[in-house]
């Protein structure tokens, strides 16, 4: 707890302005490393200043290693550990984000004395404060008194923290524990999507396999102010771990490698963010139209700012990849015809010179991209802006959650490499307000019905744009190949005519015919090999299957007889659209841009 003088010297700062935290939505950068709290309130007086310089290192220490990722503390403040963590936040200007079980007159019951309670306000300040609903059936009179449903709400909040952090620091003395929300079990639940007494059935079923990215804890090892308050045996107090659900090595003194792989993609998507921000600002796409319900543009605006970022990047990205591509595979063009030109044609042994310097020249494009990571960015930010899209729209729509222990990121790219796990921690982030609580408002609903979905009769919503871009990549298709094929029939022709009159042809006629019949298949080749890279066909197909399960929704949508069935077509709409992005980024990372494979 903290004593006056911390009161105060953090009340002077806040009033001075200067040094204040803030929030966590004051960076420049979109995308912060949220750091879950979770501990013991009854920690041992002569154990605290160890603890504090643990945490403090600890913070720090991420500071360091990631410079781009400002860091954030989420805690629900109570008292003890998560008081202690919150007061070294802010003494190093890191914001909170502070998520309430309960209302917060009800909560702050729980606090033993008024000086707690003051310590509470002043923490709470100027930190983000989420509100989490009630539990169906749950109303103020069933909570306004110690018992399971008050315990429920711990175990929601607990979950809630480790559903939105990217990291968990638990001050834990490492024993579990059967008490509904205690230490042990957010422990447990932030490495097995399990709590007992509190995640169903069903949702531990699906998620209990998944190898993913949610289970880094740092563990500083505490004793408790109790009998047998000693910690586990094997730990010692103060001690620090990295503590994951991995098999072979549990614990670690470092942070697991893959885990630092996660948080340096992120830190790319933030420096590109960063420089690029006044560009963003100006011509990004924003989800949150004129009609959208002035109640929820709150808690929906963290989606689609981050929305507005990763959307304008992937197609900053994609026309770098697309100009690669196609400056690639034109200049593979004029080697074909360097080359004929040397082998062919009398007096142009310069050609070797000419082949050699294009072939440089395509490398060095190549190699500007692979180091950039043009592609890979591409691919990644499209599919964060996809999964942003269905998080936006589910959020408006008031899409529940298995009681609140599963959400949207939850749903994405379980299936694909962890290192794509960078894009689930950044819907973390911007979904938590979102994912609160369903926002279920009639008009939001039919915001999505009417933005997302659409109608193919005025041109609006996904229904039309997945329609409209499979006539539009049909046809240009269809062009291509057309001049493809007519290329490699007159490279044809042009052989037949020398076969037939090579001995009447001469001089320049001649060098041209040779010219044109080695240099119209090889156009027709490249152009198909183009195509094949840039999986026209499977794009087309996508494209029509995504615009046949809008439409499939929108009838299922206009035929609905209530909201709550509406609700559950665009939710299977939303596992729709993910599972779909999810093969297209698969797809795509099979034709990474190669300069060898023309």
């Amino acid at each position: 707890m903290m004593n006056d003088a911390d009161i105060d010297d953090l009340v002077g700062v806040r009033r001075r302005g200067i040094g204040g935290p803030g929030t966590a939505a004051d960076s420049p950068y979109p995308v912060p490393l949220v750091i879950g709290v979770t501990g013991h309130r009854n920690l041992i007086t002569s154990e605290l200043e160890g603890i504090r310089r643990r945490v403090r290192e600890f913070l720090v220490g991420l500071r360091q290693e990631f410079p781009t990722l400002p860091l954030a503390v989420m805690t629900p403040l109570a008292e003890g550990a998560d008081r202690l963590v919150a007061l070294e936040a802010r003494k190093l200007d890191i914001p909170l984000i502070v998520p309430l079980p309960m209302p917060r007159e009800l909560y702050v019951q729980d606090f033993g004395e008024a000086d707690s309670c003051a310590e509470f306000d002043v923490l709470c300040a100027d930190a983000e404060i989420i509100e989490l609903p009630l539990l169906p059936g749950q109303d103020r009179d069933t909570i306004s008194r110690q018992g399971d449903a008050r315990n429920l709400l711990y175990g929601q909040v607990g979950v809630f923290v480790c559903a939105h952090c990217h990291i968990l620091l638990a001050l834990w003395d490492g024993k579990p524990t059967d008490k509904l929300g205690g230490t042990g079990q957010v422990v447990y639940f932030h490495h097995w999507d399990v709590m007992p007494g509190y995640t169903e059935r069903a949702a531990r079923v699906r998620q209990i396999l998944a190898d993913d990215e949610s289970d880094l804890v740092c563990h500083i090892v505490c004793s408790r102010a109790q009998t047998e308050g000693a910690p586990a045996e094997g730990l010692a107090p103060l001690q620090v771990s990295w503590f994951t659900a991995d098999d072979e090595q549990p614990r670690t003194s470092e942070m697991p490698e893959r885990y630092r792989e996660i948080f340096a993609r992120s830190s790319q998507f933030n420096e590109d963010a960063a420089r690029n921000m006044d560009r963003i600002r100006d011509e990004s796409w924003s989800l949150l139209g004129p009609d959208v319900p002035r109640s929820m543009v709150a808690a929906l605006q963290p989606i689609d700012r981050m929305f507005g970022v990763a959307d304008w990047l992937a197609i900053r990205f994609q026309r770098y990849v697309v100009y690669t591509l196609r400056t690639v595979y034109t200049l593979a063009v004029f080697m074909g015809l360097a080359f004929i030109a040397y082998t062919d044609l009398p007096g142009q042994k310069l050609m070797v010179y000419a082949f050699l310097a294009i072939f440089l020249l395509g490398v060095s494009l190549y190699r500007i991209a692979d180091r950039f990571a043009w592609h890979r960015k591409y691919l990644d930010y499209r599919a964060l802006a996809e999964g942003l899209r269905v998080q936006f729209y589910w959020s408006c729509a008031g899409l529940g959650t298995e009681r609140g222990t599963k959400f949207t990121h939850d749903n994405f790219l379980q299936k694909q490499d962890v290192e794509l796990g960078w894009i689930r921690n950044v819907m973390r982030v911007s979904g938590r307000t979102g994912d609160r609580g369903a926002l279920a408002n009639p008009e939001g609903l039919q915001y999505t019905i009417a933005e997302w979905v659409g109608d193919k009769s005025d041109g609006s919503g996904q229904l039309s744009y997945y329609r409209r871009k499979a006539d539009e990549r049909t046809s240009l298709s269809r062009r291509t190949a057309r001049i493809g094929a007519t290329c490699l029939w007159l490279g044809v022709g042009v052989a037949v005519v020398m076969a037939l009159f090579q001995d009447a042809i001469e001089g320049t006629v001649f060098d041209l015919l040779v010219v044109l019949m080695g240099i119209l298949p090889l156009i027709a080749a490249v152009r198909d090999a183009y195509a094949q890279k840039r999986a026209e066909k499977e794009l087309i197909k996508q494209y029509r299957f995504m615009g046949r399960i809008f439409g499939n929704a929108r009838r299922k949508l206009d035929g609905a007889a209530n909201d709550e069935e509406r609700r559950l077509v665009l939710k299977a709409l939303g596992n729709a659209a993910l599972d779909e992005h999810a093969e297209w980024i698969l797809m795509h990372r099979e034709r990474p841009l190669e300069h060898g494979k023309l």
